[in-house]
């Protein structure tokens, strides 16, 4: 069989960060889990952060995070370069640089070996890219396609930055448009425009390094970055126990042709386990259902959320645009409200 016969997307039921179970779910299966507490572990699963720190020695901590899932795209090269851009993520979100990468890959006995090479020549790219380098990994036969990486990078212990440390008064970035699952969505039944498609598959691809780089020098409140939660769960996580994070849907920056997929109902299972475990926990009453599905949408490789102080918010911003042209400020940071998540 040539590579062309190929069709990557029969081998998974859900492509990409909509694959991820849910909040709610993973909430229930880890609250039991009798895990023995170490003062070295600055963060653990516990907090919902993006990576995990652990605190070594002269004032320095290890981050690390695995993440991986199956295509999302019929390009092996291409979903490669996404997944390894998708892992790198939460490396940058924490403040840290990425060290080393381990791959990880399910992939099936019968097919051609050199659709897994394009994988894998993807995301070393990307790696590589990143300043990082491959060390290893561990790969199995199986019926579906999986790649991603288990990443470590390092960190100073006082300048790890955290996803729900927000403050009152605070400015919220957003670095890359949304809209991807729902493009993916249409993609899989051939129903996506090549124009809209490209647009999206080289925003997912884009290492969020650069915008990372621009916190140099600056006091950056909370971080997070914008995946399979969609905009809403990632929010809720940020706004934390004392804080609402109110959204200006007008000024969410949103890729070509998501919103008539989300007016045509190509919303993803994965969109409507955010929305069932946002319940309560949102105010969307002023906006249209259409764009509620924007909110709601899990966004593969997205982008940053950044909560900084609204006097310099507008000055990172322009820095961030350099690279990231679509980043714009596109909400604020209040004292907790009837929600923790308001978008108007």
């Amino acid at each position: 069989m040539k590579n062309s016969d190929i069709n990557l997307l029969s081998f998974c039921e859900h492509g990409g960060c909509g694959a991820k179970i849910g909040a709610g779910e993973l909430s229930s299966l880890l609250k039991d889990l009798n895990i023995e507490n170490n003062p070295n572990l600055l963060l653990g699963f516990e907090s919902s952060d993006d990576a995990c720190v652990y605190k070594i020695e002269n004032g320095k901590a290890i981050l690390s995070t695995v993440d991986f899932f199956p295509p999302m795209i019929n390009d092996p090269y291409i979903f490669g370069k996404i997944a390894a851009a998708n892992a790198l993520s939460d490396i940058y979100a924490m403040g840290g640089k990425p060290l080393f990468a381990l791959n990880i890959v399910s992939f099936p006995e019968k097919l051609d070996r050199e659709i897994l090479k394009q994988i894998l020549t993807g995301g070393a790219e990307k790696v590589s890219e990143a300043g990082a380098i491959i060390a290893g990994g561990h790969s199995i036969y199986d019926k579906s396609i999986k790649y991603g990486l288990s990443v470590t990078g390092m960190v100073d212990v006082e300048k790890v930055i955290r996803n729900n440390t927000c403050k009152k008064g605070d400015a919220l970035i957003l670095t890359k448009a949304l809209g991807t699952g729902l493009i993916l969505s249409a993609l899989r039944i051939d129903e996506a425009k090549e124009k809209e498609t490209k647009t999206a598959i080289l925003s997912m691809e884009r290492l969020n390094k650069y915008s990372s780089e621009k916190f140099y020098g600056k006091e950056i409140h909370a971080v997070t970055d914008i995946t399979g939660f969609g905009l809403a769960v990632h929010g809720y996580e940020m706004a934390g126990s004392s804080h609402t994070l109110i959204f200006n849907a007008e000024s969410l920056p949103i890729l070509d042709g998501a919103l008539y997929y989300a007016e045509n109902h190509f919303a993803t299972a994965g969109s409507m386990r955010n929305r069932n475990f946002m319940k309560g926990k949102i105010s969307t009453k002023t906006i249209s259902p259409i764009f509620e599905e924007i909110v709601y949408d899990p966004q593969t490789s997205g982008g940053l959320l950044i909560s900084v102080s609204s006097d310099i918010a507008q000055e990172l911003c322009d820095e961030i645009k350099k690279d990231d042209p679509l980043a714009t400020i596109v909400g604020c940071v209040t004292e907790r409200e009837e929600f923790p998540v308001i978008v108007l």
